[in-house]
């Protein structure tokens, strides 16, 4: 798997793949819990923003550009907690886990209803959402990984398709690539149908699943465990 990743690939993987459906999870609550607002995509929300200058639309405009700025502060969170591409470490374990705890805390106050899907507490639950996957998205992208980036699957399906087409990239590349699609289309299903019983159900959920991905990557023995091992001869490099 490309990239400085801090964990070895087998440990890095399902963690990336599981904040890959958390992402889908939280999107398909914004969307359709919180009304037509991404916080991990902010593709859709550039788009959302563009259809809306059309009269009669509805769609809305404040609530995306809030979502978008809390993401590029969560971003910048993400980039200042990390340092550097060749020394994020433990970080990207430490922010997964400060994400679960958000979304823990947002998840028991929403079934406490001490935080409303309306007025503030819907703001609130964008900002805190959208700086959450900000800081995920920019730690993942210093990890360097490209085949499982968590958010943006656009980039993941071209790479797949474009791959293909030529006949290039590893067998395992490719199955990363179109698992990261598979598992974003999963997590927002998931979340449709969970959010037709339970909305603090599905934050629950999410927060589990990264819960489980800072464990993934906070493995103190991992990076010692995978030897890298050369491609020509298989033996472990010097």
């Amino acid at each position: 798997m490309a990239g400085r990743l801090p964990v070895a690939a087998r440990w890095a993987v399902p963690g990336l793949l599981m904040l890959t459906f958390a992402t889908g999870l939280v999107d398909a609550f914004c969307y359709l819990g919180l009304g037509r607002v991404f916080v991990g995509n902010m593709t859709g929300n550039v788009l959302l923003l563009g259809f809306s200058v059309a009269p009669g639309t509805g769609l809305p405009v404040a609530d995306p550009l809030v979502a978008m700025a809390a993401f590029v502060v969560g971003a910048l969170l993400g980039g200042r907690i990390a340092g550097s591409a060749e020394a994020v470490g433990w970080r990207p374990g430490a922010v997964f886990a400060a994400e679960a705890a958000v979304f823990t805390t947002l998840a028991v106050l929403l079934a406490t209803d001490v935080l409303g899907m309306n007025g503030p507490g819907r703001s609130v639950l964008i900002v805190a959402l959208a700086v959450c996957l900000g800081a995920q998205t920019s730690l993942v992208r210093l990890m360097g990984s490209r085949d499982v980036t968590t958010t943006v699957i656009t980039q993941s399906l071209a790479g797949w398709a474009a791959n293909t087409a030529v006949g290039e990239g590893g067998r395992a590349t490719q199955l990363r690539k179109a698992a990261s699609v598979v598992t974003m289309l999963a997590g927002a299903a998931a979340g449709a149908l969970l959010l037709q019983v339970t909305a603090a159900g599905v934050l629950a959920l999410a927060a589990t699943l990264a819960a489980c991905a800072a464990a993934l990557f906070l493995v103190p023995s991992a990076p010692a465990t995978e030897q890298k091992k050369d491609a020509t001869d298989g033996r472990p490099r010097p």
